[in-house]
């Protein structure tokens, strides 16, 4: 099969085989163009358009970039320091195209959020989007990889430990791409130095991929200020994008809107694994619920979705304010299979405000993420004074105040909300008294109304 270059805004020219091109015209990989790479990013960012499809295409890319840099390494110091085989080369290549195949519409906003579905990444989901059954599947069993590209998707055992490195560590193909593609498409000034794709190796005894930050017995500085600068990256992303108060308000409707029709069973797992983002909204917006109040809430979310009448803030619960309360919160209103209680608390505030303010409103109590995991400390580096020894990033915290800070800084992006979609200003006031009375007394509001 003939190769094919397709112009990419972010990567320019990217190189793509016969076999991957195959994959990328299936039904499974054509819907990624649906699904936006950040959500509910574009009402805030309008902008932020760009979505999976070409993100897929531009891990590919980096992956390879990537594995370039092992080989040429590996041609320095073959004794110590491992080649990439073809094949290996192949299948690295085909499950970095594929590895966002299982991601539904709006991504981790339902996911996450919902507590009803399982994440993207599951092995069980992969297994059943590669398997016979789908277009992929089958067109990924052509090119006689299907175990190699599945044992890298899944983190099953079996092959070379770097493999799945290159598409799940801290610095990875995916995190390369989608850092510099985000920044294009949001028009933030965050970039990294191409410096840090260029010095990726596998040792040849674990098979690990690591980071050489030693030369000549010394420290290269330079490449220790570039891996912290991606992780910088990421962070800044996180507070200002990825957790910014009005994608919150958004997700909070879409994931409310996803939560009513699972429930009311209009929706089903599989039917969101085979959505886009708008085939989504409209399926939405004409669902009928057996329930007439959940249908009028459903309708209601749907038009303010569409409106871009997000909900406004009533609480805002951080942690660096609620560490004494904060896992009760999660336990009490957000763990899986607890929905029941946080749609409760809901209810009884939207009572207690029709009685006591004389106004009907919706109350959304959201939190966006359960924990912020943090990442940094699984990049495995080679330092001059450790010998041969590969260690993990966080080893070095105490050396290198910035990646302290950052390990100390995203535990505090996490926030609890309540929100409303009442406008009025001294309305909102006096619903923030009852909402906060209702909680546990512990908990510390910052949101100033």
């Amino acid at each position: 099969m003939k190769s094919t270059t397709l112009r990419d805004p972010i990567h320019g020219d990217v190189e793509l085989t016969g076999e991957e091109v195959a994959l990328i015209d299936t039904a499974e990989f054509q819907r990624l163009r649906g699904i936006k790479q950040l959500g509910t990013s574009y009402l805030v960012f309008p902008g932020a358009t760009h979505t999976r499809f070409e993100h897929s295409i531009g891990t590919l890319h980096m992956a390879d970039r990537m594995l370039s840099a092992m080989d040429r390494h590996a041609q320095r110091a073959p004794g110590e320091l491992a080649r990439i085989e073809p094949e290996q080369r192949r299948a690295i290549r085909l499950a970095a195209l594929l590895h966002d195949v299982t991601h539904g519409p709006f991504g981790r906003n339902i996911e996450d959020q919902t507590g009803l579905l399982p994440r993207h990444d599951r092995p069980e989901r992969f297994e059943a989007m590669l398997g016979d059954d789908t277009e992929v599947g089958r067109a990924l069993a052509r090119t006689g990889l299907r175990v190699e590209v599945l044992r890298i998707l899944t983190g099953r055992p079996g092959g070379p430990p770097f493999a799945a490195q290159v598409l799940s560590d801290t610095v990875d193909a995916d995190l390369l791409d989608y850092l510099r593609r985000d920044a294009y498409y949001t028009g933030l000034e965050l970039r990294y130095d191409d410096r840090v794709i260029r010095h990726f190796c596998v040792d040849k005894a674990s098979g690990r991929m690591f980071v050489d930050c030693a030369k000549a017995g010394m420290l290269r500085e330079d490449i220790v200020s570039e891996l912290l600068r991606v992780l910088e990256i990421r962070y800044h992303f996180s507070e200002r994008v990825y957790y910014h108060h009005a994608k919150i308000a958004a997700g909070a409707l879409l994931a409310r809107m996803v939560e009513l029709a699972l429930r009311g069973g209009a929706l089903t797992a599989a039917d969101l694994q085979a959505a886009t983002d708008q085939s989504l909204l409209d399926r939405l917006a004409a669902a009928r619920l057996a329930d007439p109040e959940d249908t009028a809430r459903l309708h209601r979310f749907a038009d303010r979705f569409r409106r871009r009448q997000l909900l406004k803030r009533v609480l805002v619960l951080p942690a660096y304010a609620n560490a004494a309360v904060q896992e009760e919160l999660l336990a009490r209103f957000f763990a899986p299979g607890r929905a029941e209680e946080r749609l409760r608390w809901e209810a009884e505030r939207e009572a207690e405000a029709a009685r006591v303010l004389g106004c009907d409103l919706d109350v959304v109590l959201y939190c966006p993420a359960r924990t912020m995991q943090l990442k940094e400390a699984r990049t495995l580096v080679r330092m001059p004074d450790g010998g041969d020894a590969i260690r993990p990033l966080s080893d070095f915290a105490d050396r290198v105040p910035r990646l302290r800070d950052l390990e100390a800084s995203y535990p505090r992006l996490w926030k609890a909300y309540v929100l409303t979609s009442e406008t009025d200003l001294e309305i909102r006031r006096r619903l923030q008294e009852l909402c906060l009375a209702a909680l546990p007394s512990q908990c510390v509001n910052v949101l100033s109304l």
